[in-house]
């Protein structure tokens, strides 16, 4: 009976705040110089609207992933039985227990110390391939970050999700190709609002808000199956930046082409590398700027027994054809930590963390922070074979 009450106010206010929000104005659409009395107007109100379409769309675009995973499939690592026959297991999803996951019991949710030792063992690795941005394991992360601080007025914000497929191909006996793709979904308010401006102002009436697509990076890095000299693993290739961007304030309006590299040491629970490219515009749209930016991203991560990595690293910008005044560089010093789960048979990544700038342009954000879900699908291993010894029947 408790429960039901609670449900019961739950849905009494929700149809309240309903109602309340289908009879106040927006506030983008106040007279110039009319006051905000309430506090779901203005800034508060535009937050929480925003926030709730977000939160509708990850939700719509998840189910979207995970009604068409089925037809994904990858192999686990082969097991051999007791007369040494191997055998191959693949990994499907269990979408009923996803499904299913709050009614269900721990058997369905495992991390740490509820695993086995062999569950133990590949969450493990999983955890090291995954902190290798060119491991040889399928991932599709969902990137959601949020930054505070932006504009004239340093009350603007910007909501980034990005959904960032990482897909490995073996190309040969010792070299793998690996894509990594960035697709941004952005909505940002205020990064170029500019308060108290005079109705006859020449930026009047000033867009407050922009909600779509951005550009997509796209990375292509040949690296060999096997670490180097010293153990170190590499990869290079080309990366491209497209003008897949919808509105004038969320991309470049450019085609942009340039080189990548990422190299990366491996030992024992520790990962220390580095990240960058240098892009460069070849075709721009009419009345648009050249594109000549660098993206440079040192990281160092620690993996512990119960598959927990914490990481650092700087995901840093440069754009060199921004003035001096303006500020060319954006520092984001940013700490996070994630763990890997496992949903069913369906192996989970989930990240959190928080992000200071130590240097951004003119107008730049201050903090931030990120939530990370990733779906991971490893990919087939097969067994050495098995040298047998004495007389077979």
């Amino acid at each position: 009976m408790k429960a039901a009450q609670v449900l019961l106010q739950a849905v009494s206010k929700a149809k309240s705040l309903a109602l309340f929000y289908s009879t106040r104005p927006d506030p983008h659409f106040l007279p110039q110089g009319e006051a905000i009395t309430s506090p779901w107007q203005g800034e508060a109100r535009v937050r929480v609207d925003r926030l709730m379409k977000l939160l509708v769309a990850i939700t719509v675009l998840t189910v979207g992933i995970l009604s068409v995973v089925p037809g994904i499939r990858a192999t686990e690592a082969s097991k051999v039985d007791t007369n040494s026959n191997s055998v191959d297991e693949p990994l499907t999803l269990d979408i009923r227990a996803a499904a299913g996951l709050p009614f269900q019991t721990a058997e369905n949710l495992t991390l740490g110390a509820t695993e086995s030792s062999a569950e133990a063992s590949e969450a493990d690795k999983l955890a090291k391939e995954l902190a290798n941005p060119i491991a040889s394991l399928i991932s599709v992360p969902f990137q959601a970050n949020e930054d505070w601080g932006y504009g004239p007025t340093g009350n603007g914000y910007k909501f980034t999700l990005n959904i960032q497929p990482v897909i490995p191909i073996s190309i040969s006996k010792d070299w793998n190709l690996i894509l990594r793709t960035i697709f941004p979904i952005v909505s940002q308010h205020d990064l170029f609002y500019f308060a108290n401006l005079p109705k006859n102002s020449p930026l009047q009436p000033q867009n407050r808000s922009q909600d779509g697509l951005s550009d997509t990076t796209q990375s292509f890095f040949l690296s060999p199956k096997k670490p180097g000299p010293f153990g170190l693993i590499w990869g290079l290739g080309p990366a491209f930046l497209y003008p897949t961007g919808t509105h004038p304030l969320l991309d470049t309006g450019t085609f942009s082409i340039g080189p990548t590299f990422v190299v990366l040491k491996q030992a024992g629970p520790w990962t220390i590398g580095a990240l960058m490219n240098q892009l460069w515009s070849v075709v721009i749209s009419e009345d648009r700027s050249s594109v000549s930016q660098m993206f440079v991203q040192p990281f160092i991560s620690y993996t512990t027994g119960t598959h927990t990595t914490f990481t650092i690293d700087t995901e840093s910008t440069a754009n060199w054809n921004a003035s001096g005044i303006d500020g060319k560089w954006t520092v984001p010093v940013i700490f996070q930590i994630s763990q890997i789960l496992k949903v069913g048979k369906q192996p989970i990544s989930i990240q959190i963390g928080g992000k200071y700038y130590a240097d951004t342009p003119r107008y730049g954000p201050n903090w931030g922070v990120r939530f990370n879900f990733t779906l991971l699908y490893p990919t087939g291993r097969h067994p050495e074979p098995v040298e047998r010894t004495g007389l077979v029947k």
